[in-house]
């Protein structure tokens, strides 16, 4: 397997897509259909990323972290940036189907990374 993705998602929305089988949302608040693909990181991408989209999340549901096995995606993968000379972040041009997530962690905040 190539360095896994990972995105990070409310658990609710991730049970919703394992009852249909694909996992469509593209960001917070932001479906693929909205958006034209899903964000997803690199591992070591997630803290800053959870920083800006996350930062004043007080929902419900706990953040998971859906580590997603590249090969097993059925849509183009592409990594790009905001800006030219920004750092490149990976985009899936399509639904990521359940079969391609490999793992869910409960997101602790990235107490993980600093510890």
């Amino acid at each position: 397997m190539s360095e896994p993705l990972v995105h990070l998602t409310e658990r609710s929305l991730w049970e919703a897509a394992r009852a249909t089988g694909t996992y469509e949302m593209s960001t917070r608040g932001r479906t693929l259909q909205e958006e034209g693909f899903i964000h997803c990181s690199l591992r070591h991408q997630v803290p800053s990323v959870a920083r800006f989209v996350y930062a004043e999340y007080d929902g419900p549901d706990e953040l998971v972290l859906l580590v997603i096995d590249p090969e097993r995606l059925t849509a183009p993968l592409r990594y790009e940036a905001a800006k030219p000379g920004d750092e490149e972040f990976p985009h899936v041009y399509g639904p990521i189907p359940v079969s391609a997530v490999v793992d869910v962690e409960v997101w602790d905040g990235g107490a993980a990374a600093r510890a």
